[in-house]
């Protein structure tokens, strides 16, 4: 029988640039003050619920967001490159809207199909997507039947948790519009390969989402 690992996967808190609504991947953009009360907020889940580990993206959003949390219980997170966001190309620092008024064919292609069609000059989805996979799965096997706290990003979480639940990548912004900040995903990985999503979304506090 193989021993499963449980991941507790939280985007960062949110930044000036997803307040509105502007892509943010490789850009290290830092925290608002709604971030930095939502990485607090995450600070108390993890006194509530005790993680083993603390995994982080190395970008300072993703950082910042899980200090509270390694604060809280005296532990020094671990970082991995393989978390990092998705490089958005084109469109680092602007909204889809904006994107879409230069070149209309080009955002269509992109809502219609993000993976075959990405920004101009953006990594490739799938690219993304077997590395993120494939970070996880290190974490997973560095805390064989542990809990682990991972903070990373919105685009890179929702293509990985496609990879690894069979679900065509293309899909990942209609089956997956978006994670919240700071919100709770529990994934558990198996040593076998397999993956199973106990839950998805859920905030660390009643009153954020």
């Amino acid at each position: 029988m193989s021993t499963s690992t449980t991941l507790l996967l939280a985007r960062h808190g949110q930044t000036i640039w997803h307040a509105e609504n502007r892509y943010a991947g490789v850009s290290d953009i830092g925290l608002t003050d709604e971030g930095r009360a939502q990485a607090d907020a995450l600070g108390r889940w993890a006194t509530a619920h005790r993680p083993d580990a603390i995994w982080t993206s190395p970008l300072s959003r993703a950082i910042a967001t899980a200090d509270p949390a390694c604060r809280a219980l005296g532990i020094a997170p671990h970082r991995e490159p393989g978390l990092r966001e998705c490089d958005f190309g084109v469109v680092e620092g602007r909204t889809l809207t904006e994107f879409a008024a230069e070149v209309p064919d080009a955002a269509e292609a992109y809502r219609a199909d993000p993976v075959t069609y990405p920004f101009p000059g953006a990594e490739d989805p799938t690219a993304a997507a077997a590395r993120g996979t494939e970070a996880l799965r290190r974490i997973a096997a560095a805390h064989p039947g542990g809990r682990v706290l991972v903070v990373a990003h919105n685009t890179l979480l929702r293509l990985v948790l496609c990879a690894l639940l069979s679900i065509p990548l293309g899909e990942y912004r209609r089956v997956f519009p978006r994670l919240r900040n700071a919100a709770i995903t529990e994934l558990r990985l198996g040593e076998d390969g397999s993956a199973a999503l106990l839950s998805l979304n859920v905030p660390c506090e009643p009153d954020r989402s």
